[in-house]
């Protein structure tokens, strides 16, 4: 399985050479399912799924289809994925989309599809890798409201929990100190990344790249 966890998405040339090597072969020989679903709930202005989109769009992909799994029957957003050499899931509520992932049936099909395909996440989309959401840490880092959901359980494709938006001035609470205090209630391994910081992982193998800060904890 070949995972590549960012924050901010394909920020700088060091994430996409990153990903270039788990394709294994030029993008415009890829094809992209580029999943949208975590942003649906984000009210406001959309720039930042503008921008991973268009950043998908330069790296010179062959094709990318955009395929919601919350607006579609399995039957309709399912080639979109069966055709896709890459998997990229957007950033937004990630409460939202793991229920979505759940639901709609990819779940199932995911451990078979990522054998040959590579899994790419962004912010949210990272999160749901790990056994865990997190849920008392984005409630406390991100000032993000759960509710509804109350299951906080993840994919289960990392042993550890991402999270994402280090310094980032959107989330004030994502700081190296309060981090610090936070890792001392939180048994779990957790890396906390910045914008310019992906995780690289390869059955299992982790491997963090970056062109700005981070921080394992535990």
């Amino acid at each position: 399985m070949k995972l590549l966890l960012t924050s901010g998405g394909i920020m700088n040339a060091s994430i996409a050479k990153a990903l270039l090597e788990l394709t294994g072969k030029p993008f415009s020989e890829c094809s992209m399912a580029f999943v949208p679903t975590a942003s649906n709930v984000s009210r406001g202005d959309k720039d930042w799924v503008i921008k991973d989109l268009r950043i998908a769009q330069e790296l010179g992909f062959k094709s990318v289809d955009i395929v919601d799994i919350s607006a579609l029957p399995k039957d309709l957003w399912f080639p979109g994925f069966d055709v896709a050499d890459v998997l990229l899931f957007e950033g937004g509520n990630e409460f939202h989309l793991m229920d979505w992932i759940k639901k709609s049936g990819l779940k199932e099909l995911l451990p078979e599809m990522l054998k040959t395909k590579v899994f790419v996440g962004i912010s949210a989309g990272s999160i749901v890798t790990g056994k865990s959401l997190g849920m008392s840490m984005s409630e406390r880092l991100y000032s993000e409201k759960v509710e509804p959901y109350t299951d906080d359980e993840g994919l289960g494709y990392a042993d550890f929990l991402v999270r994402p938006h280090l310094n980032s001035p959107h989330f004030p609470g994502m700081t190296l100190a309060v981090l610090d205090e936070v890792a001392k209630e939180q048994p779990e391994t957790f890396y906390a990344i910045d914008d310019q910081t992906a995780i690289k992982v390869v059955d299992q193998k982790v491997e963090v790249i970056s062109e700005g800060v981070w921080k394992k904890y535990h």
